[in-house]
């Protein structure tokens, strides 16, 4: 692994975001629908001008490579969470799970709980066969803003230990030594470089690691319609019964009132209304598991 070699945490980084967002956005919670390309908005009457079949998840490809791609990418993630060397054990990725090996000599077995990238904690058990000095490398992602770490109970200063994205923690390693790791996770709004010419005066919301979208069945049609105030709170909410469980975004947005255009194509600006509407926003990577309906990741700055 590329990020391995050269010590930098931002190839982790593009790893985590295409893994989150762009490959299991591309297999249904089902397990048995797949999407070839992740469409960033998806209005499903137009479709066909888009030579598209359906709006849904296909059930399989006349070229396979998709389906079969994907889930063997899916069984081979536990050989990007950790990278190790004969003295170095680097923790790329946050997930409940067990890595045993041999670091410095010395059976080694470290242990992940966590419920990332819905929370913001990760305890990190570290059990050496016997005691054993070697470096344990913990990647602060790069999404992140004040990460936190305390090791064995006692707060450790990231920036001097901290270079390239990983914190990396250089000791005689005990059985039990126990590292809790937090990365605070507020909602951002994310822009895109004014060269992308599609996205110019729109955002998109993430939190974590993880991009978000809005959907029809949660918001209505219409959904270009919709605008966020800069100044809008938006609150993050944990729904253990929608989608398998995931972490909602809420928000009070604008939505233009086109109730009074009739058949009128064109009027002097100005002479629409906007009005207060509640929006939900769901991970990117579930959309399209509920009812059939419109999908935008990017949406207009009010």
């Amino acid at each position: 692994m590329r990020g391995y070699a050269t010590g930098d945490g931002q190839y982790a980084d593009v790893m985590e975001r295409a893994l989150y967002n762009g490959v299991i956005s591309g297999v249904s919670l089902s397990g048995d629908r797949f999407y070839y390309d992740n469409y960033l908005a998806s209005c499903p009457p137009y479709h066909k001008f888009a030579h598209r079949r359906s709006a849904d998840r296909q059930e399989w490809f006349d070229c396979s490579c998709c389906p079969t791609n994907i889930a063997r990418l899916l069984a081979s993630l536990g050989q990007y969470v950790y990278s190790a060397s004969s003295r170095e054990l680097r923790i790329n990725l946050f997930a409940s799970n067990t890595f045993t090996g041999e670091l410095a000599g010395t059976p080694v077995t470290v242990k992940q709980t966590t419920e990332y990238p819905w929370q913001e904690k990760v305890r990190i058990v570290v059990t050496p066969e016997q005691a054993a000095t070697f470096t344990l490398a913990v990647r602060i992602p790069g999404w992140c803003r004040g990460a936190r770490i305390r090791l064995n109970g006692k707060s450790v200063p990231l920036g001097p230990i901290t270079k390239k994205g990983y914190a990396s923690l250089r000791r005689t390693w005990s059985p039990g030594d126990r590292i809790e790791l937090v990365l605070p996770m507020p909602v951002e709004r994310i822009e895109a470089h004014p060269s992308v010419r599609h996205d110019v005066g729109k955002l998109a919301l993430q939190r974590g690691p993880v991009v978000y979208c809005l959907e029809e069945v949660d918001n209505g049609k219409d959904l270009a319609a919709l605008a966020l105030p800069a100044d809008a709170k938006l609150t993050a909410k944990y729904e253990s019964n929608l989608l398998g469980g995931v972490t909602t975004i809420t928000a009070n947005a604008q939505r233009l009132d086109t109730a009074n255009w009739k058949s009128d194509l064109y009027r002097p600006a100005g002479s629409t209304r906007s009005r207060r509407v509640p929006i939900k926003a769901v991970p990117y990577c579930v959309w399209a598991n509920r009812k059939p309906g419109e999908m935008v990741v990017w949406v207009r700055q009010a």
